[in-house]
């Protein structure tokens, strides 16, 4: 697994953005509302807590937070902290902007809180060292250095999840399938080269299966078929290059479509109108 890397093909094309916005004691109660295309980071050093996380649907849930722990949001959620008024409980928090918002790969794939007590992730202490050091001790460039330190936090945190699959509920989904030793060398090929003559034969020879075995273990793991999650993936892509402004006919060529016009009936059958017609949309 060491020689297949699972997360640079998704965070070149995805790009996931991070900026500190707190740094210190957090007194009382703490609301973070939620905010479409932005998640958060937050990481207790010291203290202890009450946190409640208000789902989708209005319903509540509240955990007892007894040791430093970091506590990942990747999708908008109304969240809130309940501290002592105290100097021990100490926190570094950042936003998290997603790139393409609830398309990104990532947002789909994760649960909606992780919460992860920092002495069971001991992958994470060299970064969240250097992350308290930089905010510690103010100086020159900060801001920017604190941000890209949550960043390797971050990255730190998804290599974790990908090496410890059982620690967390990922279900079936694109990270369970990145985790798996037999699938992720297919999805990364996918992921790095998605305008290639993908079939389900020369997916399954880039995990070493059967045609018939990979396609019911990819369906187990992630729960969808290879075809439906190659179709997926390039559709994703080809939403993140019509808002960049890349034209149907290129993003077609890239995409490995025969024609602008199969891509788009691709694309109208998938998500229920034409590129043009979703790009206007989303503006």
């Amino acid at each position: 697994m060491a020689s297949v890397d699972r997360l640079t093909p998704l965070l070149q094309r995805f790009r996931v953005q991070t900026r500190l916005f707190h740094a210190g004691p957090l007194c009382g109660v703490t609301a973070f509302p939620p905010e479409a295309g932005r998640g958060f980071l937050h990481v207790l050093r010291r203290g202890e807590m009450e946190l409640t996380v208000t789902d989708e649907r209005g319903g509540t849930e509240r955990l007892q937070i007894e040791r430093p722990s970091l506590l990942f949001f990747p999708r908008p959620s109304a969240h809130s902290f309940l501290n002592a008024p105290t100097e021990e409980s100490d926190f570094a928090c950042a936003t998290l902007e997603f790139a393409g918002g609830a398309t990104h790969p990532l947002v789909q794939a994760l649960p909606p809180v992780i919460v992860l007590p920092l002495d069971e992730v001991s992958t994470l202490s060299p970064a969240l060292d250097l992350l308290f050091s930089e905010v510690d001790n103010v100086a020159c460039g900060h801001p920017i250095l604190a941000d890209r330190l949550f960043e390797v936090v971050l990255i730190q945190l998804l290599r974790w999840m990908l090496d410890n699959p059982t620690h967390i509920a990922l279900d079936q989904s694109l990270l369970s399938g990145l985790a798996d030793e037999r699938l992720s060398p297919a999805l990364v090929a996918v992921h790095e080269s998605p305008g290639d003559p993908w079939t389900l034969q020369s997916m399954a020879r880039e995990a070493n299966m059967s045609r018939s075995a990979f396609a019911a273990h990819f369906k187990k793991v992630v729960g969808q078929t290879p075809v439906d999650y190659l179709t997926e993936w390039r559709l994703t892509i080809a939403q993140e290059n019509l808002r960049a402004g890349m034209s149907v006919s290129t993003i077609a060529a890239e995409l490995g479509y025969a024609s602008a016009s199969a891509f788009s009936r691709a694309f109208a059958q998938r998500l229920g109108r034409s590129p043009r017609a979703w790009l206007a949309l989303a503006a």
